[in-house]
């Protein structure tokens, strides 16, 4: 005898909706005028800015799990702990700054406003914003006012501020709730370009697997080449693979060229072989104010620093490992290299190739970046000028 149809069980995996976490990090004890008051503390400041993010919602349903210190006993190495660990599993982090460090463990070098920061800023720079309050504290005596003063050279080498420095509670509030809603959209759009990021099996990422090393190649310099066109109101030179842009004010070269399978196999690798050999063919390029040229290469597959040490064929230089892949910086030949890793696909190299940009003006290195690249198109044109006709 047939069974009956069976009941089809449907289990939901939204069994509670999740919470963004959202950290505030600042002195609590910093006197800032607020609700018609001249000195109220920051800590009021804190705890009412706590309450509005956490009164928010999306569709009826509580949408962030703010989380201040100021529940926490006095200050101690768990307290410390505790903080460090909250940083971590934080998806943002707002830091109120006033230029005052904060307390240190006994012994430290740092104060504990100080140590939040960088250890965002490490883990996930992404995620970290920073609004700053005016006029900032005074700095402190003995050690307190050494901490003080390094927090402040520390926050200097950091991406910008958010919005204008806050004069009281109430433009502090309004500032970091603006500043929520940004780094939200903000995270949404890295996590959908993150999601469209083919895999390596189903795709494109697979079309452009089929390819034979040469068709892959160049669809990947002319991913690279048009990206640079469209974002970067880049220029198509007549010389193949060249690109001009402007930076900062300067027509800066950019020479395209690609590894279209793993480092480790010699004919991909070959194909995009110390390219900067042949910086010297593209002098022509240089004799109206541009410099450079510079080189962006994008990687099928990973690239590691011991493997951009063998392209540039020494080891003495800036080496750097962002989060895009590798960024190589001679400082004798003036050479520099922008390793785009893992473009798989057209999506993955155009995100890659955002991020170096983004890492340049994160890390203030676009000054120094147009600084070598004046000085490599100084060295290429003495090297043609010694070639002379040679192509």
């Amino acid at each position: 005898m047939r069974d009956g149809p069976k009941e089809i069980s449907i289990k939901s995996s939204l069994v509670m909706p999740a919470k963004i976490r959202v950290m505030i990090s600042s002195r609590s004890n910093l006197l800032l005028p607020y609700k018609g008051k001249r000195d109220s503390l920051l800590s009021e400041v804190r705890e009412d800015l706590v309450a509005a993010i956490r009164s928010e919602s999306l569709f009826d349903q509580p949408l962030f799990d703010p989380w201040i210190n100021e529940p926490a006993p006095a200050a101690t190495s768990d307290i410390w702990d505790e903080c460090i660990a909250e940083v971590r599993k934080a998806d943002i982090l707002i830091a109120i700054y006033s230029g005052d460090a904060g307390w240190a463990k006994e012994g430290g070098e740092i104060g504990i406003c100080h140590a939040e920061l960088e250890k965002g800023l490490n883990s996930a720079r992404e995620k970290v914003r920073i609004v700053q309050v005016e006029p900032l504290a005074p700095l402190r005596k003995g050690p307190d006012g050494k901490r003080d003063q390094l927090f402040r050279e520390f926050v200097q080498r950091q991406q910008p501020f958010t919005g204008a420095p806050c004069k009281n509670g109430e433009e502090l509030i309004d500032l970091c709730k603006l500043t929520l809603r940004d780094a939200v959209a903000h995270m949404v759009r890295l996590g959908v370009r993150e999601a469209s990021r083919g895999k390596s099996y189903i795709g494109e990422a697979l079309d452009w697997t089929r390819l034979d090393f040469r068709t892959r190649q160049q669809r990947m310099e002319n991913a690279l080449i048009e990206t640079l066109m469209d974002r970067y109101r880049g220029r198509q030179l007549s010389k193949p693979n060249t690109v001009t842009l402007t930076v900062l004010g300067k027509e800066l070269l950019v020479v395209c060229s690609a590894i279209p399978g793993s480092y480790s196999i010699a004919e991909a690798r070959e194909r995009a072989n110390q390219p900067f050999l042949r910086d010297w063919q593209c002098d022509d390029a240089l004799k109206s104010r541009v410099v450079g040229p510079v080189h962006f290469v994008a990687c099928h597959r990973g690239m590691t620093e011991s493997q951009a040490i063998r392209q540039l064929g020494f080891a003495d230089a800036t080496i750097v490992t962002p989060p895009f892949g590798i960024y190589v910086a001679d400082d004798i030949q003036k050479i520099q290299l922008m390793y785009l890793a893992n473009c798989r696909d057209e999506t993955t190299l155009r995100y890659q190739l955002q991020r170096a940009f983004d890492w340049l003006e994160l890390a203030d290195e676009r000054s120094r970046f147009l600084e070598r690249a004046a000085a490599r198109a100084r060295i290429v044109q003495a090297i043609a000028k010694e070639n002379g006709d040679r192509t």
